[in-house]
């Protein structure tokens, strides 16, 4: 199969829905490594705020991809992927600041979990983008 993060990559249907299938699977991922993560850090004001705000935008950013991806119209597809890339680039905001406040959280854990949310929301950016509806 094609890199999943490989710019100007060109699918056929069935690697398509392999694509799609994989993507799920990391935006699936990344939400249960953040659960993960929130369930083992320390509670303090600061973190539990932000603990409340990253939780719910890592499984939003999922469960909108999953509905684009049963999305009927064109324009509910764009609607949809529309909501993922803002709440991918929420999740993205969320674990900026864990890393760079004095917040205890696992730092290393952020920093591994940082790359993958950025490039999800690139990659949900650029098929918004492409989708042809604006």
């Amino acid at each position: 199969m094609n890199n999943l993060f490989a710019p100007e990559t060109r699918y056929g249907s069935e690697e398509k829905v392999a694509f799609v299938e994989e993507v799920r699977g990391r935006m699936k991922q990344l939400a249960i490594d953040i659960i993960n993560l929130m369930n083992r850090s320390p509670s303090s004001p600061a973190l539990n705020t932000i603990r409340f705000q990253v939780l719910k935008s890592a499984t939003s950013m999922g469960a909108n991809y999953r509905a684009a991806c049963r999305a009927r119209p064109k324009k509910e597809f764009f609607a949809k992927l529309s909501i993922t890339v803002e709440e991918s680039d929420e999740t993205v905001y969320w674990l900026e600041l864990l890393l760079e406040s004095d917040v205890r959280v696992d730092k290393s854990e952020i920093t591994r979990l940082l790359p993958i949310a950025r490039r999800l929301t690139a990659l949900v950016a650029k098929a918004r983008s492409t989708a042809g509806i604006h």
